[in-house]
């Protein structure tokens, strides 16, 4: 393994330099899921519009649902939303890793192409997703009277799970090619991972011999991190800057394995 692959310079370089080709490859992949439908790229906006529409109906009309700690009037909807679009930037990406490789045997056996931006395509993807939830969470904000300066940070305090996601994926990326069956256990392992964080419950809530592990999860850290800045409560930077260098040890490590491994794709796909 070269020690340049656990650069973070030559890392965030190499991906600086290729941001065109990774650009159009993100583009391609947004355009093909919507392909074919009758309205096309505008089920971007309208997937979080009826979810969020769904959630204000069940949570709110419904089950009149309270969040363990009140925060004064945002709704439980809107809290429970909040993390949901976190967590579902890191699982689309990861569960998607899988087959970022393995899908795409032509690209790889090219010598030429920069095969390592692959698993950078589903992060590129659950962003787009993601920018469009987060816009959509301001505005329902904005329509209940909740919002706040504070909630514009939210996509900043997201940097360790992009790190994070990211990281994972090289990883997964990378096993995918050799072993198939990943493909089925990663997306299983992130719906799993749903109930284990917490989007649907505050780490309080949560037993106390439970709770060191749900302290020491920086998927979770993070969640509870940017729900903060939503519900108008003070951010605990210490904890968010542990899980932002634990996030960029994945990155690092992630990088360095998919490098080390991408060798012997082209042998096996």
């Amino acid at each position: 393994m070269k020690i340049t692959a656990l650069n973070p310079f030559q890392i965030f370089l190499d991906i600086w330099r290729h941001r065109y080709l990774l650009g159009q490859l993100v583009k391609r992949d947004v355009l093909l899921r919507y392909r074919g439908a009758m309205l096309g790229v505008l089920w971007i906006f309208l997937s979080p519009l009826l979810m969020l529409s769904i959630f204000a109906f069940i949570f709110g009309q419904v089950f009149h649902a309270r969040w363990p700690q009140e925060h004064g009037a945002l709704p439980f909807w809107l809290v429970l939303y909040s993390g949901l679009i976190t967590f579902n930037i890191f699982a689309e990406t990861v569960a998607r890793a899988p087959m970022s490789v393995r899908g795409n045997p032509n690209f790889v056996k090219k010598i030429v192409f920069p095969v390592h931006i692959l698993p950078m395509v589903p992060l590129g993807v659950a962003l787009v997703h993601g920018t469009f939830n987060f816009l959509l969470m301001l505005a329902a904000l904005a329509g209940t009277g909740t919002l706040t300066l504070q909630a514009l940070t939210f996509p900043l305090l997201l940097l360790p799970v992009l790190f994070l996601a990211l990281g994972l994926s090289w990883f997964v990326a990378a096993w995918g090619v050799f072993i198939k069956d990943i493909t089925q256990v990663v997306p299983m392992l992130t719906q799993m991972l749903l109930f284990l964080s917490p989007v649907f419950y505050p780490v309080s809530a949560v037993p106390a011999f439970l709770q060191p592990f749900y302290r020491f999860n920086a998927l979770g850290i993070v969640i509870e991190t940017s729900r903060a800045v939503i519900v108008g409560q003070p951010v605990l930077w210490s904890a968010w800057g542990l899980a932002f260098v634990a996030c960029f040890g994945v990155l690092l490590l992630g990088y360095a394995f998919f490098q080390y491994s991408r060798g012997e794709f082209a042998d096996v796909l």
